[in-house]
């Protein structure tokens, strides 16, 4: 089983780049992060005769979340419980197989220091809230086959970041953001990219408005799989897909491909 997990930057803007990167690297499930649409316009039918299940959770013009699965999805989640009615669609989940699956869009957080940063925090503290009280754990770790993906908006360490001295302490690589996800890493989940790759230089998203990308890979590694013990143990691999980063009208963000044993 392969699982990506893709911040596409617009389902509609990039369906010509997604369904023949469907076609030709036929993962079995895909995460898909800031959908920019609502449900009722999001293109199922093109995926869907690729043969995708389509699960989806999205709003107009930002943020908005889906799990592509060729398998059934089960146990579906969609947001958390105590989300009111216009709560921002950047959680859902779902269990395909012998796997729970939570796909995740984490808030940017623009600036550290703003507004918008302490909401980034505070969202964080929820998602560690309700991943605590959703998926049981023994002894103190996470006891099921989890894996939690998706954009995440933060690196783990230095290692993370083309110029660490350039973004130090800044928005995506801030202290207090490394601390909340450490708080979530703490319930029971490993960094399964660091089970394969503890080399440096290896990024997930690129600024368009430096060219990043084409300037000598100065990225940054923020789309992360994030597993528990007994996930992190059967997982096989995981690498990132530059060549779906290259070439024309690309998403910021390269996909992330995850291999378990069938």
């Amino acid at each position: 089983m392969r699982i990506a997990t893709w911040n596409v930057n617009s389902i509609r803007a990039r369906l010509p780049r997604l369904l023949p990167w469907l076609e030709e690297s036929a993962p079995d499930v895909v995460c898909l992060q800031e959908t920019k649409c609502v449900d009722e316009v999001f293109p199922r039918e093109p995926i869907e005769e690729l043969g995708y299940n389509v699960l989806i959770s999205g709003q107009k013009t930002y943020n908005g979340v889906a799990i592509l699965a060729k398998r059934a999805l089960e146990a579906e989640v969609l947001g958390f419980p105590d989300d009111g009615p216009d709560a921002e669609k950047r959680a859902i989940g779902a269990t395909i197989g012998d796997l729970m699956v939570l796909n995740l869009y984490v808030v940017n957080g623009k600036d550290v220091g703003t507004d918008k940063y302490a909401f980034k925090l505070d969202w964080l503290a929820r998602l560690k809230e309700f991943m605590d009280g959703h998926y049981p754990s023994e002894g103190g770790r996470l006891a099921q086959k989890l894996v939690v993906t998706g954009d995440f908006n933060i690196t783990f360490d230095d290692r993370d970041m083309h110029d660490p001295d350039q973004w130090r302490d800044k928005i995506l690589c801030s202290e207090p953001e490394r601390d909340a996800l450490a708080a979530i890493m703490g319930l029971g989940l490993r960094d399964a990219f660091r089970k394969f790759e503890q080399a440096g230089g290896h990024y997930t998203w690129w600024d368009f408005r430096e060219r990043g990308f084409e300037r000598g890979n100065r990225g940054l590694r923020i789309d992360h799989f994030l597993m528990s013990d007994e996930a992190y143990a059967a997982c096989t691999g995981v690498e990132v897909d530059l060549k779906a980063r290259a070439g024309e009208k690309p998403s910021d963000h390269a996909p992330v491909i995850a291999t378990f044993p069938d």
